[in-house]
């Protein structure tokens, strides 16, 4: 059984930072992508910022130059590091692991940790 376990969300002021971690219990490299998304209610969920098997990584368009997507194979952990963040950026962030045999789907998930940034 895999799981995912995110932290870090908070409130914060506009132009404000925050770290979210997402602790996977499983070896990274088990998996060919790990992701952030994000879901507001009433909106269809958004990928975020993708971290593949290789290292490589993928942003949304409206948070490049802002967030950075990392991880720590050692400490099983993803991180996603959220600067100049915007009222816009608030959502629930999801943490999602995609295995090998998913067909490209997001097959494991964490529960979600809520981001508030106050403008």
């Amino acid at each position: 059984q895999v799981r995912l376990v995110e932290s870090g969300g908070g409130l914060v002021q506009a132009g404000g930072s925050l770290r979210l971690s997402c602790l996977v219990s499983r070896n990274i490299f088990s998996f060919d992508k790990v992701a952030w998304h994000r879901q507001v209610p009433g909106k269809l969920r958004e990928l975020v910022a993708v971290i593949s098997k290789g290292g490589s990584t993928d942003y949304l368009d409206s948070v490049k130059g802002r967030f950075t997507i990392s991880r720590d194979n050692a400490e099983k952990t993803v991180t996603l590091q959220m600067t100049s963040l915007k009222p816009e950026d608030t959502a629930v962030y999801y943490c999602a692991a995609m295995s090998p045999v998913s067909w490209g789907v997001y097959d494991f998930w964490g529960q979600g940790t809520q981001v508030t940034v106050s403008s």
